[in-house]
């Protein structure tokens, strides 16, 4: 039982979180429970799962507040929110906060299971960049992905996992011109419905961790009318 995958379900609902808990300790996960936002805070900083399935209308603590601290506190544990609010202003709040997926309710035990595959497939990725420690250096910077940081002029800085995702992606597609639906489909995923504001916005960020001067960035360039290039070696050099 010590491999297996250690899932916190944080739901008030208890119909719904007794019914989840009992499903996936079906599929042999080690499943622990919260019936409120500071439960699951508490719980997930405690014993750090895998996964946290987690509802956004809650008491004591909302979803995002919950996700918005466990981010803060380095957390790497895939995010899942399940949530009866669908709306696209949610979806990405919940992204832009950290999250890995967003389920809406209803939904099926099925979907939820191929969900959770997913997540976790992508927290085991292999570190682009070549094997050993783990490290890249894109220009002044240096990417610590066991880490979730990123080192450059003495400072370091946090990485969410969404960022990290995302410079893998990148990483692994050095030089191609990549489209902003394409990087939405591989990155985010087929079933999730982000906008491509949501990647402008990750880029963003990921400029002003990585770059000399984000206002004209070297590596992670823009590609008037198509999206984005990254270029390790930075743009324009030799």
């Amino acid at each position: 039982m010590s491999d297996a995958l250690r899932v916190l379900v944080v739901e008030d609902e208890e119909a719904l979180r007794l019914a989840l808990s009992d499903a996936l300790r079906a599929e042999g996960m080690a499943v622990t429970e919260a019936a409120d936002g500071q439960a699951g805070l508490d719980a997930a900083l405690a014993e750090a799962p895998d996964v946290i399935l987690l509802d956004l209308m809650m008491p004591k603590l909302d979803g995002f507040s919950v996700l918005r601290r466990l981010r803060e506190d380095r957390l790497n544990a895939a995010v899942i929110i399940l949530s009866a609010r669908g709306e696209e202003w949610d979806r990405i709040q919940g992204f832009e906060y950290g999250a890995d997926d967003y389920v809406v309710k209803p939904f099926s035990m099925r979907e939820l299971l191929l969900r959770i595959a997913a997540v976790e497939q992508r927290g085991r990725g292999e570190v682009p960049g070549g094997a050993g420690a783990g490290r890249l250096r894109i220009g002044e910077a240096v990417v610590d992905f066991p880490a979730y940081a990123v080192e450059r002029d003495g400072n370091r800085v946090g990485l969410s996992r969404r960022e990290l995702d995302l410079l893998r992606y990148l990483v692994d597609h050095d030089g191609e011109a990549l489209t902003r639906d394409r990087i939405l489909n591989d990155v985010w995923g087929v079933d999730v419905h982000p906008t491509t504001r949501t990647v402008d916005m990750h880029v963003l960020k990921l400029r002003k961790k990585l770059e000399l001067d984000p206002e004209q960035p070297r590596h992670i360039v823009t590609v008037h009318g198509v999206g984005y290039r990254f270029a390790r070696r930075g743009e324009g050099e030799a």
